[in-house]
């Protein structure tokens, strides 16, 4: 009976032990993982963080970007003016994609389509 009794308190106390060792390794590695992250200099490029986010002089405040593409602002009103703007611009869009000879053909996936010079 004794025995037994033994058997289990060893179990148990080799449970804890395993339980203590486990989470004295995961901080153990956790903290080199952070050190590294912190000593390669990548902390500095995460823009997820609060204080790396873009400034506001960054965010440009113009309706189109560099390459023309229109985008509806997001506050502000809702009138006529904005709405035959937003379907003029949108019109644009839909005309480029009826220029389309054969959209669901090969073709649309060529290199020529995509704008691709084929180097020989």
């Amino acid at each position: 009976m004794e025995n037994e009794t033994e058997k289990t308190k060893s179990g148990a106390r080799n449970l804890i032990i395993l339980a203590i060792a486990s989470i004295v390794i995961t901080m153990g590695l956790t903290t080199v993982s952070l050190a590294i992250y912190h000593y390669s200099g990548d902390i500095y490029l995460d823009r997820s963080r609060p204080g790396f986010l873009p400034d506001t002089e960054e965010v440009e405040e113009d309706e189109e970007d560099e390459e023309g593409n229109y985008t509806f602002e997001k506050s502000g009103p809702l009138n006529t003016e904005v709405l035959d703007e937003y379907l003029e611009k949108l019109q644009i869009e839909i005309n480029a994609i009826n220029d389309y000879q054969n959209p669901f053909g090969a073709e649309a996936l060529s290199d020529e389509q995509f704008g691709l010079e084929i180097q020989k």
